[in-house]
């Protein structure tokens, strides 16, 4: 026995040694994927040279002859930093997510597969111009060389998530840029979400005055009133009231919510008479979902000899496309904001009850369009399901916001959106950049651009400013009152769209007199603007505080001074409603360690700083009063509408609400605002010593805070998220012009920073070399690599780097593309 013993110790002192070298040497293999710093290829199809020169950021320098061979050279620059991520990106656009994640995908591919992404951009291709088209090409060719080259010797030909997940790409093809210009679409979509809160509203028996308190309007707007959607959608008269729980709400789409709608911007320009340089300042800082690797890939691109001098476009490129879309060139600067504006209407379609293959149109009944659609599922049974379409669009998944519920029997939800047009020209805009030399040629070039609606500003080196508001609106009938506000009846052709308003009269400005334009995601518009763009604008809190900072600022504007702005923590909301919540306190019995916790919200400066605990007292009592006030009235509608809300704050602890919100439903007394607010205090800090432990002088802002940089799919698994997400601490808040919002309906993780500024730009026309740039993990989306996370200190500290239009002074490495034969 002994003997037995002594062989089996000898066995596993040899067998752990060969296990641990393996492992190793596994590691070793796959970290060689990244790409080598110098290196050469030949590629079928390039027209000429074409070198890719990085500097010490990672960031490539792309010079090449022609626009079709630049975008070949950042094709092949992505492939070598980012497939990964470009993979995704063309698998969700494709419905196609669950092939390579499982069935925990599933329902995302059934919405996406749904709308049709892929088939809209496939037929978008076809209107392409030569320009485009050699551009898309030669981006693909790029792409393509480096997924099939020879890797180097030992080493892994594709990145760490392929070799995990067992999954190999095919070719990228033009198409799939197409795909992905879309998918930036569904990121910035507004006004779904709205539409299916006001249905559900209305649903759980609130007046048009009571989803006015939760959803209120701007001041300057006075929309008119909406007609009954009882009577004109056909509902059941009796609310669904306690009948639906939040437990019946389907929660197969949690991830499409958690990306549809999630963009909010900053940009201004300002007139050289008001700058020391005596050109213009031009800033940006779009807002978008926190990623790892970052949504932005900061690139340099140089056409040679294609115009009458060499062209450059530096900025922030998207992985998956072959264009500078933020950013500079010879003679210009600009920015984008979403502009919010109301691309989507729902329609409910009447089902013919005596054949479920028709719905009812203002002419009669007409068929569905319809298609057959398999989910390949990674481990797991194929998953199978109809697509149907009306003439208005798709018709959603049966479950998606509900509309099985809140709906009559027979019918069902359609979406018209201009993000799913079949004749998508946005994608031209891009080779047209390197011909805009003027604010004017500029907004004349983007007459091209459809979707998502951007609110562009712009600078030339001739001192001018301008505004240009670039996509498709759809015009609606006047005496259509619901004005893309709530589902319409889609038999009824009053609510039909009216065409398309023309290019000439979007919102535009030159030169202002004020030489400052200003765009945060709120109105952008005056009283006698003629065409409708959407009643949802954005709280115009940042709007309000980009101006006061700017025009308070008295000196002239400089670079350093735009980059305070973007640093800016002070919350206007919070500022707004911290007197008004301790005046609920005002005579209320505390311990004494909350009367201490009180002093120090009362004194503070309602900066949301990283280093204070009074950001995130303040943040969690707005929460719990904000859940102890509305989940009982909303039920099953409160998780899809909570967020931090500050109009509505201020309209309840005003006394202006239609209704005693605060008044709890299961008690037999009324309860006033300011009982809850105090017992709201008493919940957050209750709340706060179970995450963050008891002493509350060691809670920190920025602990709580932490930007969310999430790797797909490793973000949530286990060990492999300590590597894979990209974390770090950060300030800012929901409203506060360096923002971070929070997802407060998580109660696993309220505080979270998970959408920020996803990339700051900051250019003087007088000296574009010096232009700063930053996105928010680093340019590799290899985690062996050192620019996975390298970006993260400097974006969290408002930081940036240069990337001058100068041939590169101390380059990490030069690859050198050539055409074959």
């Amino acid at each position: 026995m002994m003997r037995i013993v002594k062989g089996l110790i000898k066995l596993i002192l040899l067998l752990i040694p060969l296990v641990v070298m393996a492992a190793g040497a596994g590691m070793l293999w796959v970290s060689r994927s990244q790409a080598p710093s110098d290196g050469a290829m030949q590629i079928a199809g390039l027209g000429a040279d074409v070198t890719i020169t990085r500097d010490q950021n990672g960031v490539p320098h792309i010079k090449a002859k022609t626009r079709a061979d630049v975008a070949a050279g950042l094709g092949f620059a992505h492939a070598q930093d980012r497939l990964w991520q470009m993979e995704v990106s063309r698998m969700a656009g494709q419905g196609r997510l669950s092939e390579m994640f499982g069935d925990a995908t599933v329902g995302t591919d059934i919405w996406l597969r749904t709308m049709g992404i892929y088939e809209a951009a496939e037929a978008s291709l076809n209107v392409m111009d030569a320009d485009t088209t050699a551009m898309l090409e030669g981006y693909a060719r790029g792409v393509n060389a480096w997924i099939e080259r020879n890797p180097q010797v030992f080493s892994s030909r594709l990145p760490p998530e392929y070799v995990v997940l067992g999954y190999k790409p095919e070719p990228w093809r033009p198409v799939d840029t197409l795909t992905a210009i879309k998918m930036m679409s569904i990121s910035l979509a507004e006004n779904l979400g709205e539409e299916a809160l006001r249905l559900g509203f209305h649903r759980i028996g609130l007046s048009e005055e009571e989803t006015r308190d939760l959803l209120p309007y701007l001041d300057v707007d006075n929309p008119p009133a909406m007609p009954d959607l009882t009577s004109l959608l056909g509902l059941d008269a009796t609310p669904i009231g306690e009948s639906m729980t939040t437990a019946d709400a389907s929660d197969a789409f949690a991830d499409i919510d958690g990306v549809l709608a999630t963009g909010a911007s900053n940009n201004w320009v300002i007139s050289g008479e008001r700058t020391q340089s005596g050109l213009p300042v031009l800033a940006n800082d779009p807002h978008l979902g926190l990623m790892a690797p970052s949504i932005w890939y900061l690139a340099h691109m140089e056409v040679t000899e294609e115009f009458d001098e060499p062209r450059h476009l530096i900025g922030t490129s998207l992985p998956g496309t072959p264009y500078v879309l933020l950013g500079r060139g010879n003679d210009i600067a600009w920015g984008f904001t979403n502009t919010a504006t109301d691309a989507q209407d729902v329609f409910v379609e009447r089902v013919n009850p005596d054949n479920q293959e028709e719905y009812l149109t203002p002419t009669g009944w007409a068929p569905f369009g319809k298609k057959d659609e398999v989910i390949k599922v990674k481990g797991g049974a194929d998953q199978s399901f109809t697509r149907r379409w009306t003439r208005h669009g798709p018709v959603f998944p049966a479950g998606y916001k509900n509309f099985d519920k809140l709906l009559p029997e027979n019918t069902v939800a359609a979406l018209q959106w201009v993000a799913l047009a079949h004749d998508d020209t946005t994608a031209m805009v891009g080779p047209r950049l390197y011909n805009m030399r003027t604010v004017e040629d500029f907004q004349t070039g983007f007459e091209a651009f459809l979707t998502p609606m951007q609110s562009m500003v712009v600078a030339d080196r001739s001192g001018n400013i301008g505004l240009v508001a670039a996509g498709r609106v759809p015009r609606r009938d006047p005496a259509n009152r619901l004005m893309g506000r709530a589902p319409a009846p889609g038999w009824n052709a009053l609510y039909d769209w009216r065409g398309f308003a023309p290019y000439a009269d979007l919102p535009r400005q030159n030169n202002p007199e004020s030489g400052l334009i200003a765009t945060a995601n709120t109105k952008i518009i005056g009283p006698d603007y003629p065409v409708h763009l959407t009643f949802d604008w954005d709280e115009p809190y940042r709007q309000n505080r980009i101006e006061t900072l700017i025009n308070g600022s008295g000196a002239q504007h400089t670079q350093a001074k735009s980059r305070e702005v973007q640093a800016d923590i002070f919350s206007p909301a919070f500022a707004s409603l911290k007197p008004r919540m301790l005046k609920a306190l005002d005579g209320r019995t505390l311990s004494e360690s909350n009367q201490a916790l009180v002093a120090r919200i009362a004194s503070w400066d309602e900066t949301m700083a990283r280093d204070k605990m009074e950001p995130l007292l303040f943040i969690a009592w707005v929460r719990h009063t904000m859940i102890m006030t509305f989940e009982d009235d909303l039920g099953f509608m409160f998780n899809d509408w909570f967020k931090v809300r500050g109009k509505v704050m201020e309209r309840l602890l005003d006394g202006r609400a239609s209704r005693n919100w605060c008044d709890v439903k299961t008690t037999e007394t009324e309860e006033t605002c300011d009982q809850i607010v105090a017992e709201a205090f008493e919940a957050a800090v209750a709340d706060l010593s179970t995450r963050y432990g008891k002493d509350s002088g060691k809670w920190r802002w920025g602990q709580a805070h932490y930007a969310k940089g999430a790797h797909r799919p490793f973000g949530e698994v286990g060990l492999l998220k300590r590597f894979f997400n990209v974390e770090v601490e950060s300030g800012g808040g929901p409203f506060t012009l360096d923002r971070g919002r929070t997802q407060v309906q998580d109660n696993k993780d309220p505080y979270a920073n998970t959408n920020a500024a996803s990339y700051r730009g900051i250019f003087d026309m007088a000296d574009l070399d010096n232009a700063t740039y930053i996105q928010t993990t680093g340019q590799s989306g290899n985690v062996f690599s050192g620019h996975y996370n390298d970006f993260a200190p400097l974006w969290a500290d408002v930081n940036s780097i240069l990337i001058p239009a100068t041939d590169v002074a101390d380059p990490a490495g030069v690859w050198r593309l050539g055409p074959e034969g």
